[in-house]
């Protein structure tokens, strides 16, 4: 595609200025190449070679970017399988450095921002627009933010991965390594023998007990159309009734008490008949009425009362159902030092009209960490696969310097509610992030974490429109009919005014390039003991 372009420029060369111009022209591009190929040269690491790994590859687990190096290698379980040269974020737009997941992939994509522009095998790990995806490569940084991979290793990739696989976007050159330390997950192989089973046993129930509930509520809003017959105003209703019969009764009497002529008494006697009858008839509707209503407001009550306990029901089982589907999927946790909180992540699979899928995060608590003002890295803990004694072998990998990663962890205390929870099924391709950096508003219920280093340029990221929350604060703990639920945590509102007074999402900075603000809150580090703040401008 670059040569194609390069041969029609220089044609179009030659037709407007003739061959000696076009020498001269020739020459001088020369020139430049040479000029540039030298400074790329003493600028620039050796260029990465496209590889595949001699041995059957495994599912991919995670992605490393490194922008230092501007290669990507994915990993299974095993170690690395594919290997090759990328091209990421031009000065001023660079690609942002941290952790992310896959959140969507399309075969055939075609950009909304660069003037449609082909972005093939494209896997999306952001929302406002940062993805991997096929594209040409010159060797060097060249893309407005994105991860460019050689087209044929993109086309190779595109099936091979999955929503919510780890992507690590490193300044350094990094590698994982394996790692054992006592706070990692260890599961319990009798939960995770039983938890297929169990899943299915609660996914039963709470169907049951969404069916009874259908039928209750039917039954609750019949009784309340058969007592609203005998209302308090229907039963005024008919006492008036009643007393305006009495009242024509004795009209009636006194009518025929006064009546002097026997064609006037006759008249007198018809009418005070007609009203008797009358009045006969609304005092008996009016004491069955009596009779009858106690009885249908109690029946209309209980049966309320029964609606309300099976929806009650209802929701205990769809939650109990939820955390055994749950149960069953790898869970991420992500460990912030900025807002001292652990945050939870797991795939629910269910499908987002607008793309992507939904993540639960209904766990996030409040957690302990050890010395919170000293610096802690960025370290991703991923558990690989199941080792010989049933447990899990985890490698490490840091991005961001700080603590080593076995202090950053002796550091960390998880609440013991929140590790009886999510450890003892506890699966492979389960991790856990440690980061003095907050989750980014990117985070939501389309994504598993978006995280980025702060003290790293995030032009790609911050040059971006950021994505709008598509739900009202109503919405904030909202199920479906499946069971899952997803949550939408106000504090990561980006309309919300940040813990330094500016409001996060702002009007957009004019000049070149557009600045929209910063999609991770500003957080203070302590860099050899000194305080430091993002430079990028806070919204």
């Amino acid at each position: 595609m670059v040569n194609r372009t390069t041969t029609a420029q220089i044609t179009g060369a030659m037709r407007r200025w003739g061959r000696p111009a076009f020498v001269t022209f020739a020459a001088m591009v020369t020139v430049a190449s040479l000029t540039g190929g030298v400074a790329a040269k003493e600028q620039r690491p050796s260029a990465a070679v496209e590889a595949t790994a001699p041995r059957t590859a495994g599912e991919p687990i995670m992605a490393i970017v490194s922008i230092k190096a501007q290669k990507v290698t994915f990993y299974d379980a095993e170690g690395w399988i594919y290997r090759a040269p990328v091209s990421s974020g031009v000065k001023g737009r660079e690609t942002p450095a941290g952790v992310f997941a896959l959140i969507e992939k399309d075969k055939d994509h075609h950009s909304t921002l660069y003037d449609d522009a082909w972005m093939p095998n494209m896997q999306r790990i952001t929302w406002n627009g940062i993805a991997l995806h096929g594209g040409p490569l010159p060797g060097y940084a060249a893309s407005h933010g994105c991860v460019r991979m050689p087209y044929d290793f993109a086309e190779k990739l595109f099936d091979k991965t999955r929503i919510g696989m780890r992507v690590i976007i490193a300044p350094n050159d990094p590698a994982p390594v394996d790692f054992t330390h006592p706070a990692l997950f260890v599961p319990n192989a009798q939960a995770i023998a039983a938890a297929p089973a169990h899943a299915e046993k609660l996914t039963r129930e709470a169907a049951d007990a969404a069916k009874a509930a259908d039928e209750a509520k039917k039954a609750s809003i019949a009784a309340s159309k058969e007592a609203a017959l005998f209302t308090p105003a229907s039963l005024r209703k008919l006492q008036q009734m009643k007393t305006r019969a009495d009242a024509a009764v004795a009209l009636a009497d006194k009518t025929l008490a006064a009546a002097k002529t026997d064609q006037a008494k006759a008249r007198a006697e018809d009418l005070k008949q007609k009203a008797v009858a009358k009045a006969a008839e609304a005092t008996t509707q009016f004491e069955a009425a009596q009779g009858d209503a106690r009885p249908k407001l109690d029946a209309a009550a209980a049966a309320k009362g029964a609606a309300k306990a099976a929806e009650t029901k209802k929701a205990d089982t769809q939650k109990a159902a939820t955390e055994a589907k749950l149960a069953l999927e790898p869970v991420s946790v992500y460990i912030s030092r900025a807002t001292q909180k652990l945050y939870v992540r797991r795939n629910t699979h269910k499908p987002w009209a607008d793309g992507g899928e939904v993540f639960d995060s209904s766990i996030e608590v409040p957690v302990t960490i050890r010395d919170p003002d000293k610096p802690i890295g960025t370290h991703i803990y991923t558990a690989m696969a199941r080792n010989d004694a049933g447990g899990l072998r985890w490698t490490q990998v840091t991005i961001d310097d700080g603590d080593h990663a076995k202090d950053a962890l002796d550091r960390i205390t998880i609440p013991q509610d929140v590790l009886d929870r999510i450890a003892p099924t506890a699966v492979a391709r389960s991790s856990i992030i440690i980061s003095d950096e907050p989750l980014s508003a990117e985070t939501n219920y389309r994504t598993e974490f978006v995280a980025v280093l702060s003290n790293q340029p995030q032009g790609g990221f911050i040059t971006r429109k950021p994505t709008r929350p598509m739900m009202t604060d109503d919405m904030v703990a909202s199920r479906d009919e499946d069971g899952f639920g997803f949550f939408y945590q106000r504090s990561w509102n980006p309309q919300a005014p940040t813990n330094y007074g500016s409001p996060q999402y702002g009007a957009p900075q004019f000049g070149s390039p557009q600045i929209y603000g910063n999609p991770q809150a500003a957080n203070p580090r302590r860099r050899g003991g000194q305080y430091y703040w993002q430079s990028q401008q806070d919204w």
